[in-house]
């Protein structure tokens, strides 16, 4: 059954809006908020629970097919006005369609698999750089990506800029990279760490078959020296004045190289 809200002054919509600014308020409820009809439909393919669907009654008709869907799934379901609706958005062309959906156990260590490969984000903090990576990594086939220390998975604009890939791409949650990565590699896999240093060797002459794990450091200051001691370090070619790229950048460019020899 649909109910409609059309105050902003609602309280439901206050607990939406904390749980899109707040990654304590989202940790605590179990929740993350989700907004436009491409987002939605991923949560909605994904194996995740749709707790709540609001949607304005333009949403409906432009995207009746994926609102009435949303809407079998979700346990509550809101028509929400205008004000409403402009009140809940974070971009600027609003479809109408938001969600808020259960969070998911992120895998552990344990769950590595060591014939494959893995990007490793270490400490990074911009939403939108985690969001790009893993949108890369999984459209290049990267198996999974090894979380250390990183910006929340289910801020909105991380989500955003993965285009759904946060939703898909198997996560595993770290608190200490460098002994995961001494577990991975006495099974066999071989680490990486990327670096502007000119000395490391270059990631285009590297053997990187087999199991792999590749680790993109934080945006300023880099891998960590513990994480770095554990892995061989490798830097990406560079021809041009620039001293180092942009970490989303660094990260498609290695695990293309990496993904080429996939095997």
């Amino acid at each position: 059954m649909t109910s409609k809200i059309e105050s902003v002054q609602n309280e439901k919509i206050k607990v939406v809006v904390k749980l899109a600014l707040s990654s304590k308020e989202r940790a605590s409820r179990g929740l993350f908020f989700l907004e436009g009809s491409r987002l939605c439909g991923d949560a909605l393919n994904s194996s995740l629970s749709i707790d709540t669907l609001f949607y304005t009654a333009q949403g409906l008709e432009k995207h009746s097919e994926t609102v009435r869907a949303l809407s079998a799934a979700a346990k509550n379901t809101y028509e929400v006005s205008p004000a409403v609706a402009k009140k809940l958005s974070q971009t600027q062309s609003p479809q109408g369609i938001f969600c808020l959906v259960q969070t998911a156990l992120l895998r552990k260590a344990d769950d590595v698999r060591y014939s494959c490969k893995y990007v490793a984000l270490e400490n990074i903090r911009d939403p939108a750089n985690l969001g790009a990576i893993i949108r890369t990594a999984e459209a290049l086939g990267v198996h999974g990506a090894i979380l250390c220390g990183c910006c929340d998975v289910y801020n909105p604009k991380a989500l955003r800029a993965s285009m759904g890939s946060l939703l898909r791409l198997p996560l595993i949650q770290c608190d200490d990279l460098p002994q995961t990565l001494q577990q991975c590699t006495a099974h066999g896999m071989r680490a990486f760490a990327t670096t502007p240093d000119e000395t490391a060797k270059k990631i285009t002459q590297c053997t990187l078959t087999g199991g792999v794990i590749l680790v993109i450091g934080n945006e300023g200051n880099g891998v960590t020296a513990q994480t770095m001691a554990v892995c061989e370090r490798v830097t990406i070619p560079m021809l041009g004045r620039a001293e180092s790229l942009n970490a989303s950048m660094a990260a498609a460019i290695a695990m293309w190289e990496m993904m080429k020899q996939h095997s």
